[in-house]
């Protein structure tokens, strides 16, 4: 049976003395607790319970709030199954903190705190729609404004997230190609990352099948999110070239937009050619593209024609000159203040979201689908990037700052873990945390059969 214990004060010496202890678990500290303690004394947890609020009724054994945390730090653990969960936190400090912990009094130990069936029917209760929109209302109502957090530069994209070809049990999946122009199932996931100081946190999100295309599966965000404010500057790919959405952002959100041409566009063709013409070439400003030149081209809107020109926003550009292959790269803006080097530093923020995706991915196993069903899938997702934002915003606290600009895979493969000199001793709705000393001290004043229960106990530390 489940159960869920509260921190007491309650005289733990009668407890033992009748024998009635039911677990007892070493304390031994992480760097997922570390993170997961100081989100709660930033009031970050807080926010993620009044971001996604429990559906069942108030008398629930498992706090909803309390499964999301372990869920993310079960993420932050690269543990994708269900059944890890229960495992994620292990550092007294954190269970203090959060004033209760999770147990299951008919298992031993060693087996598991939380049956997967459990966190299924919990999870169950919520669409996945409900659970996608409710990591962007998490973020956007709840974590960014009590963090005090609002980027004025944004990074948008999609990235595909690729299942078993031949397993059609998939909910909603669809059929796209892959990066080779090879068949792939799967879905997509778009994203908008804001620049916060030295890192970025991914504050709203869409999520659909693989054959949706990126700007389809984007518009709705593009041109509602809250995220995006007067000024604010949106940094794009080519996949979500449309003259009518940047028209908009620019007119009606204020919003000014940073895309790269396509080489098949009559833009791109007249940039290269004004910039060719008009011979007047800078160096690049980052130093390792020694091969490559920049120049500025302005007024290019009338070459880039909607189907209603009356409103087309003007645009400029910075024409990329690579002398080693003799190629052109062509990037506009609609911010018609900016230069050609401010221009292509502002573009060549967008690798930052691509190094999200990678991490990801490889390191977060964003794709460890361990289920079809698309509201578990969807779970995963949102948990997977919770825990991500956790520990980007670690880092911009005093308590992670010495972290700043280090890759999370990094810093875990780098942590090393210790024991703590601390056990917690569960005794029904109870826990309580003592030193090592204490439970020696205590021990050495029971009884036998006493004894003999506690040691029968230990055997599973």
């Amino acid at each position: 049976m489940l159960k869920i214990s509260k921190q007491s004060n309650e005289n733990i010496i009668e407890k033992i003395a009748a024998g009635k202890i039911d677990a007892i678990t070493l304390s031994t500290s992480s760097l997922v607790d570390d993170i997961i303690l100081e989100m709660h004394k930033q009031g970050v947890t807080e926010c993620i319970k009044k971001g996604l609020s429990d559906k069942r009724a108030d008398n629930t054994t498992v706090p909803f709030d309390l499964t999301l945390i372990l869920s993310i730090a079960a993420k932050m653990r690269v543990h994708s199954s269900l059944t890890d969960i229960p495992f994620a936190l292990t550092d007294h400090r954190t269970i203090c903190e959060l004033g209760y912990s999770m147990w299951d009094k008919q298992k031993k130990v060693g087996a598991g705190l939380m049956s997967e069936g459990i966190i299924r029917n919990l999870i169950g209760r919520y669409s996945a729609g409900e659970l996608i929109s409710g990591y962007s209302r998490i973020l956007q109502t709840q974590i960014m404004p009590h963090m005090n957090i609002s980027p004025d530069i944004h990074i948008l994209d999609c990235t595909k997230l690729e299942v078993n070809y031949k397993n059609t049990n998939y909910e909603n999946s669809g059929i796209s190609k892959d990066l080779d122009g090879k068949p792939m199932r799967g879905y997509k996931l778009a994203t908008l990352r804001g620049i916060v100081k030295d890192s970025g946190i991914i504050e709203d999100i869409r999520f659909g099948s693989a054959n949706i295309h990126d700007l389809e599966l984007s518009r709705d965000m593009i041109l509602k999110s809250p995220v995006l404010k007067q000024g604010d500057t949106l940094i794009n790919d080519r996949g979500f070239l449309s003259r009518d959405i940047i028209n908009q952002l620019k007119t009606v959100r204020k919003v000014n937009t940073y895309v790269p041409l396509r080489k098949n566009m009559d833009a791109y063709h007249m940039a290269v050619s004004i910039a060719q013409k008009g011979n007047n070439w800078q160096a690049h400003p980052r130093k390792k593209r020694v091969n490559q030149k920049i120049s500025f081209v302005s007024a290019l809107g009338s070459f880039w024609r909607s189907d209603n020109p009356q409103n087309d926003v003007d645009i400029n550009a910075c024409v990329v000159w690579d002398t080693k292959t003799n190629e052109y790269f062509v990037f506009v803006t609609t911010d018609t203040t900016k230069s050609a080097t401010q221009i292509i530093k502002t573009y060549e923020l967008r690798p930052e979201i691509e190094e999200d995706y990678r991490q990801l991915k490889d390191f977060w196993k964003l794709e460890d689908f361990k289920s079809t069903k698309i509201h578990v899938i969807s779970f995963h997702i949102i948990c997977v990037l919770l825990g991500y934002m956790f520990f980007q915003l670690f880092t911009m606290t005093s308590a992670g700052e010495f972290l700043a600009g280090k890759a999370f895979p990094v810093v875990m493969k780098n942590y090393i873990h210790r024991s703590c000199n601390y056990m917690i001793i569960y005794s029904e709705e109870i826990f309580w945390v003592l030193t090592m000393l204490e439970v020696v001290e205590i021990y050495s004043n029971c009884d036998p059969g006493t004894k003999e229960k506690i040691a029968e106990i230990l055997k599973w530390l």
